[in-house]
């Protein structure tokens, strides 16, 4: 019993100092931020006053955003009057249209892709005051603002850049030349990344509601490049949709045309050959004439049952052609949607006082031991 009780009494000695060791180094940092508040304090003060400077030197950004409600794909087949009207052609509507390859989830890469971003170089824009219209490319390269340092950092590249175009020539050509989504210049190539960089595209997965979002430094071009994305996005999700029932339409045309004119062919055929043969009772002529009669009776039929389909293509494509209601229209942005000053600032001070409360924690110490080691060597 008494070992069990020195074993115990040894034990609760070996943990009472851990504790206490605990709570002393606890309230030794303690003490030490206390101590140090002159230098927090200040370096707070650092902090906002870079804050401040960051914030101011970010240009402002403004972004529109259009949200748009495609209609839902209909994959059932034909239905109503298209149905009706294939069953009077004699065609099937009971047939699938198969599933869109082009869901709402892709419309992202869309819009990012290289060629949609070549597309929109020559798009017209005006500036707020609308005293200026210049094409996407040209505000990009000309009319874009960076913050000052930016030009420090780019110094290197700029003057890289500045001896290559000395050796190769002006790129005058290259300006004028209209872009190749195969072959883009380092210029296009750039330009089509910061615009990609600046328009973003988001699809809701349970309402599919999508929202185009462009951000731009001028709030009149941000709503004009955003109307004509949502615009050239439409365009290229009706043309993937109608492209295979256009096609179909030139191919109905093109065999209604010929069945037209074997029609009227046979009609002349039929027409000349009773002028010619009026008051003749030889049996010959009038089988040759029933068979000219009948000719014309099956150009007629094909005549018809051509024109019908080609109907039906045309219906089809109206058919088929997606609508999209826009749910949120293209405006003019009044307030400027970055950069957030006060998100700045109060992350360039909380840096701030956590790098200072770092140094007067640990770095004066170990500034200390580094002194005396440099002493007890010299």
């Amino acid at each position: 019993m008494t070992n069990d009780k020195s074993d115990k009494l040894t034990d609760g000695s070996h943990m009472a100092p851990d504790d206490d060791q605990q709570e002393i180094d606890l309230l030794e940092l303690a003490r030490k931020l206390w101590n140090g508040r002159r230098t927090l304090l200040r370096w707070a003060i650092y902090g906002a006053v870079a804050g401040i400077v960051i914030a101011f030197s970010i240009p402002k950004e403004y972004t529109t955003t259009i949200k748009l409600a495609p209609e839902a794909t209909n994959n059932q087949g034909m239905s109503g009057n298209l149905g009706a009207l294939a069953a009077m052609a004699g065609i099937s509507a009971g047939s699938s249209t198969g599933a869109d390859a082009i869901g709402t989830q892709l419309y992202p890469d869309i819009v990012s892709s290289v060629p949609f971003a070549i597309g929109l170089f020559d798009v017209k824009v005006t500036d707020r005051e609308g005293n200026d219209t210049i094409t996407v490319r040209r505000y990009l390269t000309e009319e874009i603002s960076a913050p000052w340092w930016s030009y420090i950092t780019s110094l290197p590249a700029r003057a890289i850049g500045g001896i290559r175009s000395l050796f190769s020539g002006s790129d005058d050509a290259d300006d004028l030349r209209k872009p190749d989504a195969f072959r883009l210049t380092p210029d296009e190539s750039g330009i089509a990344a910061a615009l990609a960089s600046r328009v973003s595209v988001e699809s809701a997965a349970k309402t599919s509601v999508i929202s185009i979002s462009v951000t731009m430094q001028d709030p009149m071009v941000s709503a004009m490049l955003a109307d004509t994305v949502a615009e050239r996005l439409k365009e290229y999700v009706i043309g993937y949709r109608t492209n295979k029932a256009r096609k179909d339409i030139e191919y109905a045309q093109k065999i209604n045309d010929e069945a037209r004119q074997a029609y009227y062919e046979a009609q002349q055929r039929y027409a000349s050959y009773v002028d010619n043969n009026q008051g003749i009772i030889l049996r010959s002529k009038r089988n040759e004439e029933e068979r000219l009669q009948n000719e014309q009776a099956l150009a007629f039929n094909l005549y018809n049952t051509t024109a019908q389909q080609l109907q039906v293509a045309k219906a089809k494509v109206q058919e088929i052609t997606p609508v999209f209601t826009v749910v949120q229209p293209s405006t003019v942005p009044l307030a400027p949607s970055k950069p957030s000053k006060m998100l700045i600032l109060v992350g360039c001070v909380f840096l701030a006082v956590v790098g200072a409360s770092a140094w007067v924690l640990f770095g004066s110490d170990v500034l200390d031991t580094l002194r005396k080691a440099r002493q007890k060597e010299g």
